[in-house]
């Protein structure tokens, strides 16, 4: 049998199995029960947020005969159509590939045709922001007077790119990226129903990398556990990700911090060779200094920052060892070549340049005491 990347195994069949979005799950559902259902919605978030997933589980709710408290029962001959994607009453429509204005009209023709099994026919039009003006206007129309057997779902990432005419005659739902704890439990889940082995570091690791999207975590947690073999390791997935351990940044400011020019360097040196990304690596030491601040300033600050509880104890530690204004200077200096880094003839020179700079005219290094 062909192996099935873990998002797609994993992909939400029902409303419950959502991660993240309840706000927007519990609304549908209670449409479903009370019948009030829009003829137009529009789902808008970052990618892999759940959006054409929660589009798919609600034409099949609605659609659904014996569904039950808002979710489809998944027996019956119209889920089972759905799930094998044989249904005619529901059409996924790719926008970036079918937006010219003919083939918007052709839609409206086919409107005017009742289901053939369900209640609804569901038009489910993913990136709609990349339809043209044209296909827009003709669009608009159908929105505007749509048969009364018919539901768009507007799926979009740009939705800042719809026209105000559209955003007007549609029902809005803003899918938001997924808390970093909550991705973590999503990993856990999924890799505890695999089999696979993991350690607790590199799951927040894997969830960080996700950067609050459900499917990118989860296609990170697929490649880290191949390398790993089955048994996820923190260094595995540093290896896979890229990511630096916190114990080199923690280095590295202690260099700059003591102006050890030769010691910091030598971080910078060990951290190229490894193949590390230079352009990420200094967003990374940007990113390092703010944390600083946070663990400085903040009574609680493993609130703010989604780390493990031994990184957080070692930029703590540090934390009380460098000066309020020597990490804001350090922040400014790092995140000034972030942008030039993307067309510097050599990253790893102006990172050495920066360093240097930070090492020799940045406050009194070590906070006195």
């Amino acid at each position: 049998m062909a192996y099935k990347a873990l998002y797609r195994k994993y992909r939400p069949r029902s409303f419950d199995e959502v991660v993240g979005q309840e706000h927007i799950t519990e609304t549908l559902k209670h449409q479903v029960v009370s019948g009030n259902v829009s003829h137009a919605y529009l789902f808008t978030g970052s990618r892999g947020t759940g959006k054409t997933s929660t589009a798919k589980i609600f034409a099949k709710a609605v659609n659904c005969p014996n569904s039950a408290n808002g979710s489809p029962c998944f027996e019956c001959e119209v889920c089972k159509a759905l799930d094998m994607a044989s249904s005619v009453d529901v059409l996924e429509i790719d926008a970036a590939s079918n937006n010219r204005v003919d083939e918007v009209r052709d839609l409206r023709e086919k409107v005017k045709f009742l289901p053939t099994t369900g209640k609804y026919k569901v038009y489910i039009i993913d990136e709609v922001h990349m339809l043209t003006d044209q296909a827009f206007n003709a669009l608009l129309k159908t929105l505007e007077e749509p048969p009364a057997h018919v539901i768009f779902i507007l799926a979009t990432t740009e939705v800042h790119k719809l026209p105000a005419t559209i955003l007007s005659r549609c029902m809005r739902f803003d899918f938001r990226l997924v808390p970093v704890d909550t991705l973590v439990g999503l990993v856990k889940k999924v890799f505890d129903a695999e089999g696979i082995t993991y350690d607790d570091e590199a799951l927040k690791l894997i969830a960080l990398a996700g950067e609050g999207s459900c499917r990118d975590t989860l296609s990170i947690a697929d490649c880290v556990s191949a390398f790993c073999q089955g048994n996820v390791t923190t260094l595995g997935a540093q290896k896979v990700i890229g990511a630096s351990d916190t114990a080199e940044y923690v280095k590295l400011f202690d260099a700059i911090n003591n102006k050890q020019v030769g010691k910091a360097l030598e971080v910078v040196q060990n951290t190229y060779a490894s193949g590390k990304n230079m352009s990420v690596f200094v967003k990374d030491l940007t990113l390092h200094a703010r944390n600083l601040l946070v663990a400085k300033n903040c009574q609680t600050p493993q609130d703010l920052l989604a780390m493990s509880n031994s990184n957080l104890q070692l930029l703590i530690k540090q934390a009380q060892e460098i000066e309020n204004d020597n990490l804001m200077e350090y922040m400014k200096i790092f995140s000034s070549i972030e942008a030039e880094m993307k067309y510097a003839l050599s990253p790893k020179t102006l990172l050495e340049v920066a360093i240097i700079t930070a090492v020799s005219e940045v406050g009194e290094g070590q906070k006195k005491n």
